[in-house]
């Protein structure tokens, strides 16, 4: 019995060695596979020559994200909602020669110019326009220019003009 016993301990020995020969040959192709005709000093350098490119590439990344932002500040004090409203301000002339057109950014601020349209003489009249609102008093037609294009969605007419083409 001891015998046997002996034996069977010796085999599985021989199985875990055997086992771990294959784990270990494993290993020794991978990091052949790894390395292809490169030195381990070479292998090395490329990993530092990655790290700095990583760095480096962190670095470009905070300034674009920088960049981006005064953009995006920019372009929301530029003018980018406009709409026009065309009316006849007097019965029976002008035939909606007259307008409102109003030019805003996206808080609220610009100006909205109007053009009152007549047999005898054409009337040109610009007005403030802080958020939403005017220091002066503003005819009907403009309050609803101003409202519409507050009312625009960049979106929508971005899709519009590329749908119109």
């Amino acid at each position: 019995m001891d015998f046997l016993l002996e034996n069977m301990v010796a085999v599985i020995i021989a199985l875990i060695v055997a086992v771990l020969l294959l784990v270990i040959g494993s290993l020794e192709w991978r990091l052949r596979q790894l390395m292809r005709g490169r030195s381990g000093a070479t292998l090395e350098e490329a990993i530092i020559a990655i790290g700095r490119e990583t760095d480096k590439n962190h670095r470009k990344i905070g300034e674009l994200i920088t960049a981006i932002e005064d953009l995006d500040n920019r372009a929301q004090k530029s003018i980018s909602r406009i709409e026009t409203v065309r009316f006849t301000p007097f019965r029976g002339d002008g035939g909606n020669q007259s307008f409102a057109t109003c030019f805003l950014d996206d808080t609220g601020d610009g100006v909205v110019i109007s053009s009152l349209y007549s047999r005898d003489k054409v009337g040109i009249y610009a007005k403030p326009v802080h958020g939403l609102k005017s220091s002066y008093e503003l005819t009907r037609e403009e309050r609803e220019a101003i409202t519409r294009a507050a009312k625009t969605n960049h979106q929508e007419t971005a899709e519009q003009n590329e749908a119109s083409r």
